[in-house]
Parts: C-alpha cells; structure tokens; sequence
C-alpha cells in the first residue's frame, strides 16, 4: 500500500497538547516549517510548530521528490547546494529511511534551442561549484538506451538526489520532536494575537500560544492566512497532477524531464509521472487582484496553465471564502482541514501515454496512484524568506513555486538564523516581501 496522499484520514501522530507560550510559533507543517521549526530548535529556542490538518498533508507530500539543483535561479541555488548537504546529514541524524538516493536529474533537450539555454545555465553551476554538463545526443542514448526517441542532447547533474517525501517530511518532523519541537496537528492557527502593534502570539482552535515570533509557512494558505493581517503577498497556487505506476524495470535511476513528460525512479520500484511545468489555475479574486505581476510568468509560458473559472469551494483563492473571520470562530482553514484537489485525469493519460511511448518495451503502463497538490507561486518563481515589515514579529517562509520539497532544508535553516538574529549564511535580498511594492522590477530570473 502506498502511504500517500497523507490526508484527513491518516493517523494523527502529533496531537499536542498546545503550550500556553512559546519563544516562536511556526504555522504550517510542510517541508519549509518542519525544517524552520527543527533549526530553530538548535538555536536554543522554544518553538511550537502548528498544523491545521495533517503534517505533509499537502504540496510537501505530493511532489515529484526531486533534490535538485539543476536549473535553479541563481539565487536560490547557493541555499539549494547547502539543502543537498544538509538532506544528506539529516538523514542520517533522523536514522529513518527517506528513500534518499543520488541518481541525478537529467533535462532531454528537443531542440537546439532547448541546448542553447542549458548551455546559457551552466555558469552558475560553475560558480556554486555545482557538477552540472551538456551531454551530446550519443551519451544521452547511452545513458538511457531503453529510451525509443533521440533527442537534441541533455543537461544533467549527476550529484542531484531523490527521496520520497511522504515518508522524509514526516521522519524530520520525528527528529524535530525529539529535539524539542512541540508538534500539534490538527490544530488551525486562526489569527495573530496583536499587541502594541506587533506580534504577541497566535490564536489557535485550541487556545493561544504566546510568542514573540511567529513564522507562516502556510504554502497555498499563507496569503489568506496574512492578508487578513494587513499583509498583502501577490502568490497564487496552482494545481499539479501527478502519478505513481507499478513496479517496472529500472532503466534510470534518477529524474529526467522533456517536454511531455517528467520521471523519476521511486523506492518501491515503479516511476513517479508529471507533466513538467504544467498546471492548473482556478481563478479567483487573488488571480484579478495580481494578474498584472504574472504576465511576465505566464507570457514565457502561456500554452502550459490551463484556466478555470472558479476553485472548488472553500478554496484558499475561491470566490466564497472568507477573506476576514473572527479569532473565536471556526476559520477557511478549519473548514478544508487537508487540500486534496482532484487530478487531471486528462492530464495524466497525456504524460502516461508520452512515458509509454519513450519506453515501449514496458508495454501498458498500470498506474497505482493519481494524485494533485496545489503549489504556491509567485510572480517570479522564487520565494518570500523574511520579516513582514509592517508587522514586527511576524515573518514569512512560503512561495516555494513548486521547488520547496529539495530546498526545504536550505530554507529552514536560512529563517531559523534570520529570526534568530545570526546571519543568513547567503545573499537574500532578493527573496525580501517588499521587493513587490518598492519598485523592484519583477521578473522571473534565468532558471530551467
């Protein structure tokens, strides 16, 4: 049986109870919290790391499970080669399985021009001393000779990892507990508790922690979660289809993408399927209200978001839900316990149809699994790390674009430091929350 989706039916295995304080409260408990909440730990500090419904529920247990620093924009690729390290020494302090494994992650190349931006990328491999290359048409069906297409060459970075991540998030969720983090699922945070005009804790469905600090890494829910607040974050979320298949000959170890299709090999033998970059966007009135800073995005790439004109009720972004609540009522966010949008079978018979055309001699592909999650963007493709400067105390962690599962780790300890007071170890200007309204042109930087 595979474990996943994690989901409103899967065991609660951190019930609580709620603290009456803490140092800092993290709310959210996918990658980008866990992560945040166990450094901050290290640091000395008293944390509480709140979730509305299941640990992982969401993206962080739905992503393809690529450790990869192959294609990252430039920014984020020093915090990505520090996450790659610390996957690796996490593992081994948690001493669970996380099904990591270095088998590399490969682009196809359909066309010269497709080589030309691989080859336009490779400078910044080269100074983050990342062991990224071209490979020639040759190599490329030499690595994988099963493979019924040729193709223009590849870009491929043999040190990039895999893990599964319904079963990593929840074993560093362990670690994070037995190192003093105070875990409660099933526990919304339904606003911040405000004092003197800054933060002073959260009220939660299950009281109030009093905090100093706190932390959303709130994923597709953060904007609800903080404009409710005053905090304006242009982020939309978009849904992603994926699928898992049965057990089938191993041909490559690793992930590799075209066009078509995305895959990479899974521990229990078969193949985790996607549609590399293409989404799902519900519109909503977040959609209307930041349309005009995802036309850069959405012009690169306009034939790969399909629309659709209204999110399922009690969506983050649908058009019937709450944009203000009352701290002593039931929040959107007790009401939609896990999101657990439906996939794309349309979708999902396109990429399973193009993964059965490259490997022919698999014959019928048998899915075990179809799943989606909603990925929080933004317009730029990188993420929001920092202080919310018109509410002193409170900071962000979200906006992960479909890339937090690999770099969670790297995230975590850059805001643990941050609300720490040390220094964030890398540049990080440009992933400020004010970068949006102090006249910053906003464009998506030179990532694949």
């Amino acid at each position: 049986m595979i474990p996943f989706p994690i989901g409103e039916t899967s065991p609660v295995e951190h019930p609580g109870p709620l603290p009456e304080a803490a140092d800092v409260v993290v709310v959210g408990a996918g990658v980008a919290g866990v992560c945040s909440a166990l450094f901050l730990a290290r640091q000395g500090l008293r944390v509480v790391l709140v979730e509305k419904g299941r640990l992982a529920g969401e993206q962080s247990s739905r992503n393809w499970g690529w450790i990869r620093q192959q294609g990252r924009d430039p920014d984020e690729l020093p915090i990505m080669v520090e996450a790659r390290r610390l996957w690796q020494e996490l593992a081994q302090q948690s001493g669970e399985d996380f099904g990591l494994v270095e088998g590399g992650v490969t682009y196809l190349a359909e066309s010269a021009k497709d080589m030309a931006d691989f080859e336009a990328w490779l400078p910044h491999a080269r100074a983050n001393d990342v062991d990224s290359h071209l490979m020639s048409p040759e190599e490329v069906r030499r690595m994988i000779p099963e493979m019924a297409k040729g193709y223009h060459g590849a870009l491929r970075t043999p040190s990039d990892m895999r893990a599964e991540p319904w079963l990593a998030v929840p074993a560093l969720a362990r670690l994070a507990a037995r190192e003093g983090v105070t875990v409660v699922e099933t526990c919304a945070a339904r606003a911040l508790e405000i004092s003197a005009g800054r933060v002073a804790g959260v009220v939660t469905e299950q009281g109030t922690v009093r905090a100093d600090q706190v932390l959303v890494t709130g994923g597709a829910w953060s904007s609800l979660f903080l404009r409710a607040h005053g905090v304006a974050l242009p982020q939309l979320s978009v849904r992603a289809t994926a699928a898992a298949t049965e057990r089938l000959p191993q041909v490559h170890e690793g992930g590799a993408a075209e066009d078509g299709v995305a895959f990479r090999r899974r521990q229990d033998g078969g193949y985790t399927l996607a549609a590399g970059g293409y989404h799902d966007l519900f519109i909503g009135p977040d959609a209307f209200r930041n349309l005009i800073r995802y036309l850069p995005v959405l012009g690169e790439h306009p034939f790969k978001t399909r629309y659709h004109v209204a999110a399922p009720k009690g969506y983050p972004d649908a058009w019937g839900t709450p944009r203000r609540w009352a701290a002593d009522e039931v929040s959107p966010f007790e009401r939609i316990r896990v999101l657990n949008p439906a996939p794309s079978r349309a979708l999902a018979r396109k990429f399973t149809a193009r993964f059965a055309a490259l490997f022919p001699e698999f014959g019928e592909i048998r899915l075990r699994a179809l799943w989606a999650g909603m990925i929080d963007m933004m317009p730029d493709v990188v993420p929001v790390l920092g202080p919310a400067e018109a509410v002193p105390g409170l900071w962000i962690g979200t906006g992960l674009s479909g890339h937090g599962f690999g770099i969670g780790p790297g995230v975590g300890r850059v805001l643990a430091d941050m609300i720490a007071g040390n220094a964030a170890g890398h540049e990080v200007a440009r992933f400020r929350l004010s970068r949006f309204t102090d006249g910053t042109r906003i464009r998506p930087g030179p990532a694949l």
